[in-house]
């Protein structure tokens, strides 16, 4: 079994373009959703929280 602690002293190699553009775009839709939910769910307790107080007075 090879020792896999060798392989971090060794020069980095260069990743495809096809697939390095892949990755980017698969981070960027991850992050494009993530900021959706947080907007949405920030926004929804504000508006349920709005509302709720408006009707009791």
């Amino acid at each position: 079994m090879e020792n896999p602690f060798k392989q971090i002293d060794q020069p980095l190699k260069e990743v495809p373009a096809e697939l390095k553009s892949k990755v980017m775009h698969d981070i960027a839709m991850a992050k494009l959703f993530m900021e959706l939910a947080e907007l949405f769910s920030y926004n929804l307790s504000y508006i349920i929280e709005s509302v709720s107080s408006k009707r009791k007075k």
